[in-house]
């Protein structure tokens, strides 16, 4: 029985976070489709802007969302991207090549990659093996206190019971 239940545990955590209503809350690209590949644009083997991304239907109560990118499959543990928080809640999209100051003209504020820079870092993994890069979009309930500069854990501590909903998309780079 609760192996069985097992299967549907992301479904019943989202009607959780949801208040039991289910919900459609989604990230996409232009540039390219769940689990597909990233054009290498937008990778430290290109031009190294952040993909264009926009969502649609997040929960009634949000005012703020936050973006974190990261790569799991990293040869040292998942390796952080982008940080990105404080997008007011009206916000349902990023531009291609998003700026990579501290704080942004609608008051967003980015955080510390572990490029150890602010803003986005494209993928940029050893020759080998295909990474999976996670652009993951939460929703949440309010504004954080956070400076800018935070980094990934800062912002996952800061945003502990605020999150509303998380939608979640995974794009492929891999270098030869």
């Amino acid at each position: 029985m609760i192996g069985g239940l097992m299967r549907f545990a992301p479904f019943l955590l989202l009607l959780l976070l949801a208040g039991g209503e289910a919900m459609a809350f989604k990230i996409e690209s232009s540039a390219f489709q769940s689990q597909g590949m990233i054009p290498q644009k937008y990778t430290c083997d290109g031009e190294d802007l952040s993909p264009p991304l926009v969502w649609k239907d997040p929960p009634d109560k949000t005012q703020s969302f936050a973006l974190i990118s990261d790569d799991p499959d990293a040869p040292i543990g998942t390796w952080v991207h982008w940080v990105l928080y404080n997008l007011p809640g009206e916000t349902n999209e990023l531009a291609e090549g998003m700026s990579k100051a501290e704080t942004l003209p609608n008051g967003a504020r980015q955080g510390m990659t572990d490029f150890k820079k602010v803003g986005y870092g494209g993928p940029c993994p050893p020759p080998g093996k295909p990474h999976h890069y996670f652009f993951k979009l939460y929703a949440l309930d309010a504004p954080l206190a956070l400076p800018p500069k935070a980094t990934k854990v800062d912002f996952l501590v800061a945003a502990h019971g605020h999150i509303l909903a998380q939608a979640e998309l995974v794009g492929i780079y891999e270098r030869r």
